[in-house]
């Protein structure tokens, strides 16, 4: 059978466009590996009228509502996707394949952390990424932020939002000139440039971050910008991207390649739940009107 869309990635950019095209009687085949990004957080936030529901929850729902609309949900991970008569076939690492008229990319990024003994089992416990998901619940403590160059001044700026006990961390030498160290200094951050050894604290806690010099520093929560390394799909396909990194899309999610659509994470844009979900139901529109007027033709 060929689908009328082929979504990778079952995320809530995924699930969203899924409910959508089911709505409009689409027949959906949503394939997803089962390793969400931010499986690692106890809760998900600033999603409207779900702020605070746990993300594996959230993703029950998503698929619970779009099987109710005749969505069919396979779990497997995509190792290949090629054009194939005028549409496109998905190839799985199991050796399932699925062809679709239309192809949703809703596969996401993976984060590279860095290299920091005690990072990685606090990654979405006490070390985040996005304040505006996290930054609510450690309000008002001492908080830090690992980043160099002018990503930390920004970084240092967006912060502040939150508390005014900042710690700005730059692993070694931080780039900074003597006019950004004056403006951090007159917002009162302080900047540690030492190379981090280790972070330290009870389970998933954070409560000391460990210099290769100086004293140990006591912070609550730590915010990094990791590195992202995106699904190779789009690339693959030939799908262009804009100077920032991220890809071309059109009103309605399409890529420059025709018949492939993009959303959540993959695309780069703000990485928060809610906007991945309006993503997905906006490439869900975009392929719902190519082919209601690839039909009408």
């Amino acid at each position: 059978m060929t689908y009328d869309a082929v979504i990778v990635g079952g995320g809530p950019a995924g699930l969203s466009a899924a409910l959508l095209l089911g709505r409009s009687r689409r027949k959906v085949l949503v394939i997803d590996a089962g390793e969400p990004r931010n499986a690692p957080a106890e809760h998900a936030h600033s999603f409207f009228t779900r702020d605070g529901t746990p993300p594996r929850e959230l993703l029950r729902i998503g698929r619970e509502q779009a099987a109710g609309y005749g969505v069919e949900l396979r779990e497997g991970r995509v190792i290949d996707i090629s054009r194939r008569d005028g549409g496109f076939e998905v190839e799985m690492e199991d050796g399932g394949r699925a062809a679709g008229r239309r192809l949703v990319l809703a596969s996401g990024v993976v984060d590279e952390l860095p290299e920091i003994e005690g990072l990685r089992e606090r990654w979405g416990r006490s070390v985040f990424h996005c304040p505006y998901c996290h930054g609510y619940e450690v309000r008002d403590r001492p908080l830090a932020f690992l980043a160099d160059g002018a990503t930390a001044m920004e970084a240092a700026g967006l912060i502040l939002g939150w508390t005014r006990d900042v710690v700005l961390c730059t692993n070694g030498p931080s780039g900074l000139g003597d006019g950004d160290r004056e403006k951090l200094a007159r917002h009162g951050v302080v900047l540690r440039e030492e190379p981090i050894v280790r972070l330290e604290g009870a389970g998933g806690s954070l409560e000391r971050i460990v210099f290769a010099s100086g004293e140990p520093l006591a912070r609550e929560a730590l915010f990094i910008r990791p590195g992202q390394r995106p699904s190779p799909f789009a690339d693959g396909l030939g799908c262009e991207r804009m100077e920032d990194g991220s890809l071309r899309l059109d009103t309605f999610g399409l890529t420059t390649v025709p018949g492939v659509y993009a959303a959540g994470d993959v695309t780069r844009r703000i990485q928060q739940v809610v906007s991945a979900a309006s993503e997905g139901a906006i490439a869900g529109v975009g392929v719902n009107r190519s082919l209601l007027e690839e039909e009408f033709d």
